[in-house]
């Protein structure tokens, strides 16, 4: 028999013991201190977050339901993946959820094969929301410089309207080539485009917002905001926006 999917509370906003929490995991990230503080967590983070999780899905059905939004697939796990790190820390001191297009892999990264989405992340005094598509492999990297070579002014339309840049500034500048790709003509009109190696954008959130039980209102007008340039973005990597739920 399959199992149920189980539906947290209503989202009323995170808890201030929520942030105690994650302030104490930043100073003592031990499993034995996480250990003693798991109810914590777990009702104060894993709780409300998939709360907020399954609020977002109500919301996004009706913005972009091509977008997977279920807590047991778009929460990331608090376990740092320490296999091929310096840092051995066991735990992350912040909570977060991707919400990714459905046809693409979770996974985000150079390592991973995933297409552009939603990001959603909770830390004290850095917490924010996000979206588009982060250091992608060099297979979907070419193909969204190939679609920027011949539709850039479609992708300059949304990232410089004045509204975008009003809430998200500019694209963020993490890993950007210092001249044109190889092959690329360097007086092509694409050029300050193909350059990023990354193509999001973030807002920073404090800690009241994420606190306040209007959050999910918040969350919506970002991911409107930013949905143009994540669908522009999965369109380049043959992951089309949907029209319903499947």
């Amino acid at each position: 028999m399959a199992r149920s999917r189980r539906i947290p509370d209503a989202f009323t906003g995170f808890d201030p013991g929520a942030l105690r929490f994650l302030r104490g995991l930043r100073r003592h990230n031990t499993r034995a201190w996480f250990e003693e503080h798991r109810t914590e967590y777990e009702t104060l983070v894993r709780e409300p977050m998939r709360a907020l999780i399954e609020e977002l899905d109500v919301r996004l059905a009706r913005l972009s339901p091509e977008l997977i939004v279920d807590p047991r697939r778009a929460m990331f796990r608090i376990h740092r993946d320490v296999r091929f790190s310096g840092d051995k820390s066991p735990y992350k001191a912040h909570a977060s959820c991707w919400l990714y297009h459905r046809d693409a892999g979770k996974g985000v990264g150079q390592d991973a094969h995933g297409g552009a989405g939603l990001y959603v992340h909770l830390e004290p005094g850095a917490s924010m929301v996000a979206g588009g598509l982060w250091m992608p492999a060099k297979p979907a990297l070419d193909l969204v410089r190939a679609t920027l070579l011949d539709a850039h002014e479609a992708f300059a339309a949304i990232v410089t309207a004045r509204g975008f840049r009003r809430r998200y500034g500019a694209l963020s500048e993490e890993a950007m080539l210092v001249r044109a790709p190889r092959g690329v003509d360097p007086g092509h009109p694409a050029v300050p485009w193909l350059r990023y190696k990354s193509f999001t954008v973030h807002r920073m959130l404090d800690d009241a917002a994420m606190q306040a039980a209007t959050l999910p209102d918040v969350l919506e007008k970002d991911f409107a905001a930013m949905l143009p340039m994540v669908r522009w973005l999965n369109t380049a990597l043959g992951f089309p926006p949907a029209e319903r739920r499947l």
